[in-house]
């Protein structure tokens, strides 16, 4: 049995995308994963929808049972900077990882090569160059109209020197069975990238930690209205406008560790970089009284059926 490694140091990384520009959003990513591993890093993890970007307060022309020519047109530029998950920016990512010789996790728009849909993807990378990816199962309210439901890749678990980690998108959390069956895998590091700046999340975050007896890694974006790009349509602009404040997404992000306790400092309302070494065996050690899926659980009248595959 291999012993696992009893401190892992994380870097989470709360940073402003370059929206809508592929290329510029993975160069700022390349630069974070360098300075975090000459920090000592060993698992870089960044937000929901990295690259390239997440629209917030965008409709892109949709309304009931019609689409207008300026949304279609934003939603093609969208989609031009979204990337394949085999594609060439994502082998930079690779061999990044494989470079510095860290695990990473990073959220971007996922264009599949095939039927040309759309996916809020998030992909984990191993310094042997390892790449599992998971696609949200569900957006989220209007994020219907931009990305497609998950068709395959559902609950990956990465092996790693502190556990399995694995990794649940933005509100896909609130999902009890999602979370179960990220559960059932065993998971020690349980990797959040979102976009959820609230206080309601804030205490999610705390429950779902003491609930898997696992670290919670809630990583979130900082975005603000002048992040986004000129060459939107004039009804884009008008939208992003329209928004309250000058801050678009806040933060927030932070760990919290098995027993629901801030293993880190909170930010909001700038980009930062947290660092935080975890102690890993504090998972086992919280898991004594309380295990959801292991000696705390009723198989014989609770029991989850999971599809791995489409």
């Amino acid at each position: 049995m291999k012993t696992l490694k009893d401190k892992c140091r994380i870097a989470v990384v709360q940073a402003a995308p370059r929206m809508f520009e592929s290329r510029a959003c993975v160069d700022k990513a390349l630069k974070y994963i360098e300075e975090c591993a000459q920090n000592g890093a060993e698992l870089i993890v960044f937000p929901e929808l990295f690259i390239p970007g997440y629209p917030y307060g965008m409709t892109f022309g949709y309304r009931v049972g019609s689409r207008n020519a300026a949304g279609r047109s934003d939603w093609k530029k969208y989609y031009d900077s979204s990337i394949l998950a085999d594609g060439e920016e994502m082998k930079q990512l690779k061999e990044s990882a494989e470079k510095h010789g860290v695990y990473i996790s990073i959220g971007y728009s996922e264009r599949d090569e095939v039927t040309a849909t759309l996916y809020n993807s998030n992909m984990m990378i191993s310094p042997e160059g390892e790449c599992l990816n998971h696609r949200k199962l569900k957006p989220t309210g209007s994020e219907r109209v931009v990305w497609g439901d998950a068709d395959r890749d559902f609950f990956p678990v990465m092996q790693t020197p502190w556990g399995p980690m694995g990794n649940l998108i933005c509100w896909e959390s609130y999902m009890p069975l999602a979370r179960t069956a990220l559960y059932e895998k065993g998971i020690s590091i349980y990797i959040s990238p979102n976009t959820n700046d609230n206080k309601e999340w804030q205490d999610t975050i705390r429950h779902i930690a003491i609930e898997g007896h696992c670290y919670f890694i809630n990583c979130d974006m900082f975005l603000t209205k002048a992040d986004y790009p000129e060459f939107l349509s004039d009804e884009a602009k008008t939208e992003i406008g329209a928004l309250s404040g000058e801050i678009v997404i806040r933060g927030g992000s932070c760990v919290i560790d098995p027993y629901g306790h801030e293993d880190s400092e909170i930010i909001w309302d700038k980009e930062g970089v947290i660092y935080a070494e975890l102690d890993m065996q504090k998972v086992p050690a919280s898991r004594m009284e309380f295990d959801a899926v292991g000696h705390y659980s009723r198989p014989d009248v609770l029991r989850l059926n999971v599809k791995e595959e489409a």
